[in-house]
């Protein structure tokens, strides 16, 4: 067959292959689209996830008669004043969407621009257009796309259920709402409100931060830190959740670059990066980071449906990434997310203790029971505080003191307030685990094990970023590890790495080495598990790897082993001063795997459980 030129509404059908893919493509180009066209208000309407039914409304600039028969036309746009395309100001560019929509779609157009004493409507039906007629409608543009992929029948199987396409234009039109608080963005699915964001007023820093706590939730306004960081042609802002406040996917990480959404690999490993030493391993922080780039250094043409970008220097962009977030979290370092409500805690406890209940059935045999625990206590006005089907069984005070460690002690010596830090001032240890402290309006309970062990890692990272081998500790009988040949290779090959660390090793025999010093800071250390721990993290990482890419490790490996065990018992002097240190000490609201070291419980909450 020779070669020939394709039909315009199969080339029209190809186009509309790479940039609509399922309803939330649509969704995203009339949204932009709307947007352009410089709307302070847009609505979108689906019926069937989209597959039926895709209206969107917006109150922009419109469009006149001869505006409106270009629309529809391949590659047509108002968008490229100067015809260059690496100097773009615009969401939408390229005069693909509507004629792509249009051939797979019916699609109907009615706008009218503040021009126009009347509005103008178009209808485009498997590429074929009508006439523009005159139509009666508000300043704006309403776009009604139908029957979604009815010319291509084969996209429709791919298509998800009802649900899961509604999801996905939700999603997809939240993230553009991030990118714009100054626009009020609302969606519903068959007459279901499923999106209702006002736009946001005040400064940009502030409607950003309340838009950021309606789409993700107030927990992530109140758990976040700001970050504003500038360097020659790229400026990053945004907001990012401290490492206690995480998920289990990557799903609410946002990314824009030039206010448009995207998925860059580039970004979201130097996100993973920023984070590494402070977060849990497997969990993922949440952010909203808007990266501003001068359109001659980033090209946004590089992808269908523009998700992703390419920067003209990407590791500019990535250091600055890195270094923002960092300094950010080291800003909010010494905070801790601990989302918790203490009146679903005591539901909840209450309930996974329902089976260890006595049941009675009437309140006299409840309060029959109360006099046997409790005597001399008047039950006159009594009223059952719990379920009136089940009441708790009571235990005398020797056997409270026999199965809880609490230990608290009096001051020894004149204590002064003024000294104390936000952590307050400790009060007791329990379970030979925990610290209770207390502050004016609250009580801090802080794992002992947990902050002691980013202090001591925080110390042996600012030793070897200053250049200063850390103090050592020589062993008086040298410890003997055996290893296995591959482990044991790998740990002698970078036998100089952990000696700037001051843990000094040596080969001793075929199969084990031998520890001759130990820093100081972990003298209390098991020194065999430590050596086993290394050499099978080093052997993962092979023998080609910096010591400062994996100086989070190490340290955070080696700080482990060395920090203040859970079950040591400690005095009150030995407690304030693990407070002190705390309030010293980058990053020590969480420990290095990313678990928070304490947890506020304000009085107020507390009172409210006891209906003060």
């Amino acid at each position: 067959m020779s070669i020939r030129i394709l039909p315009d509404t199969l080339v029209n059908q190809i186009a509309a292959g790479e940039v609509i893919e399922r309803p939330a493509s649509v969704v995203k180009e009339l949204v932009e689209n709307a947007i352009d066209a410089g709307a302070s208000s847009i609505d979108i309407s689906l019926i069937d996830g989209g597959k039926s039914l895709i209206a969107v409304s917006d109150d922009g600039k419109g469009m006149n008669k001869e505006d409106l028969e270009m629309a529809v036309e391949r590659h047509a746009t108002s968008k490229l004043p100067d015809n260059d395309l690496f100097h773009i100001h615009f969401l939408g560019f390229r005069g693909e969407a509507l004629p792509s929509i249009a051939s797979v779609a019916k699609l109907s157009i009615v706008s009218r621009s503040k021009d126009e004493e009347n509005g103008w409507k178009i209808e485009v039906n498997g590429g074929k257009k009508s006439e523009v007629i005159p139509a009666a409608t508000k300043l704006g543009t309403r776009i009604e796309v139908r029957d979604l992929f009815y010319a291509t029948p084969a996209r429709l199987k791919f298509l998800k259920t009802a649900s899961g396409e509604t999801a996905a234009c939700v999603d997809i039109v939240n993230r553009i709402a991030l990118a714009n608080p100054e626009i009020s963005f609302y969606l519903s699915e068959d007459g279901k409100k499923k999106i209702n964001l006002n736009a946001c007023q005040g400064e940009l820093f502030d409607a950003r931060l309340k838009r950021l706590s309606d789409v993700m939730g107030r927990e992530f306004g109140e758990n976040s830190v700001l970050i504003n960081a500038k360097r020659e042609h790229t400026q990053i802002s945004g907001y990012v959740s401290l490492p206690t406040l995480n998920k289990a996917n990557s799903l609410s990480q946002y990314l824009f670059v030039n206010n448009r959404p995207v998925r860059d690999k580039l970004l979201l490993g130097a996100i993973k990066g920023a984070y590494q030493g402070v977060l849990e391993i497997g969990r993922y922080p949440l952010c909203a980071l808007f990266i501003d780039v001068n359109p001659d250094y980033v090209d946004v043409n590089v992808h269908p449906t523009k998700a992703e970008v390419r920067f003209f220097d990407g590791n500019e962009v990535r250091g600055l990434l890195v270094s923002s977030i960092r300094n950010a979290l080291m800003v909010g370092s010494k905070q801790t997310a601990a989302p918790i409500n203490l009146e679903n805690f005591l539901e909840d406890s209450l309930r996974k203790t329902e089976n260890n209940f006595i049941k009675y059935n009437t309140e006299e045999q409840q309060a029959e029971v109360l006099k046997e625990h409790q005597q001399g206590m008047s039950f006159s006005n009594y009223t059952p505080f719990y379920s009136p089907k089940y009441f708790p069984k009571t235990a005398t005070l020797p056997d409270l003191e026999r199965k809880f460690s609490v230990k608290a002690e009096e001051q020894t010596t004149n204590y002064v307030a003024e000294n104390d830090g936000i952590l307050g001032q400790a009060k007791a240890q329990f379970h030979n685990t925990y610290i209770i402290s207390q502050t004016e309006d609250s009580i801090i309970l802080i794992d002992q094990h947990a902050a002691h062990e980013r202090i001591v890692m925080e110390k042996m990272k600012k030793n070897l970023n200053d250049g200063r081998k850390p103090t050592t500790q020589l062993l008086l009988l040298p410890e003997i590890v055996e290893l296995d040949l591959s482990e044991k290779q790998h740990l002698l090959e970078n036998e100089q790495n952990l000696a700037q660390l001051g843990l000094v090793v040596e080969e001793f025999g075929p199969a084990a080495v031998i520890v001759r010093e130990i820093p100081a800071l972990i003298a209390d250390c098991d020194i065999q598990a430590l050596i086993k721990d290394l050499a099978s993290q080093i052997a993962e990482w092979g023998t080609d790897f910096a010591l400062n890419e994996k100086l989070n490790h190490i340290c955070a490996t080696i700080a482990c082993h060395g920090s203040v065990r859970a079950g040591r018992s400690l005095n009150l002097a030995e407690m304030n001063h693990l407070l002190r240190e705390m309030e010293q000490t980058p990053n020590s609201g969480q420990c290095n795997h990313g678990r928070p070291t304490y947890i506020e419980l304000k009085l107020k909450d507390i009172d409210k459980l006891f209906h003060r």
